[in-house]
């Protein structure tokens, strides 16, 4: 019998917010138990154009946004324990451009989302809850109000 590593990765979108931390987590901790790669993936808006370079300064701005996101959740996978983690940075509309990375990526298995706390599952949630049908892999929805206790409990 051979021994391999286990190649599965579970996409993780990072913005912002709580809801983010609650997707990280879950996968962190998958990951921790049963192996793989997290992929943390953070989608930049493209400026609107507004002239003479603006756009790029826009651009620059958003990107060191997205990277000061990445750098706060990579910490946050170090502090949990040994998690293999990849990042990604793209540009453009979040949900093509996560469509796009898990076609290009065939070891992504997992998207992980978590619904918003508040009203509503959230916009990516309600985005691939309609499209669950055309993706290729299954993705897990974890409630925005769980606890690190409670998703640690399940994973």
């Amino acid at each position: 019998m051979y021994e391999t590593e286990y190649k599965r990765k579970f996409l993780v979108v990072i913005d912002e917010t709580v809801e983010c931390d609650r997707a990280l987590t879950f996968a962190a901790y998958r990951v921790k138990r049963t192996g793989g790669t997290v992929v943390l993936m953070s989608v930049v808006q493209k400026p609107e154009f507004i002239g003479l370079g603006v756009e790029d300064v826009l651009r620059a701005e958003a990107v060191e946004e997205a990277e000061r996101n990445l750098d706060a959740r990579l910490a946050r996978i170090r502090d949990i324990g040994e998690v293999k983690v990849e990042s990604v940075v793209r540009e453009g509309e979040g949900a093509e451009q996560i469509e796009r990375l898990i076609n290009e990526d065939r070891g992504i298995a997992i998207l992980v989302l978590a619904a918003s706390s508040g009203e509503g599952p959230g916009p990516l949630v309600m985005h691939f809850a309609g499209r669950a049908h055309a993706l290729p892999i299954p993705m897990t929805v974890v409630p925005g109000r769980m606890s690190d206790a409670e998703i640690i409990d399940i994973c």
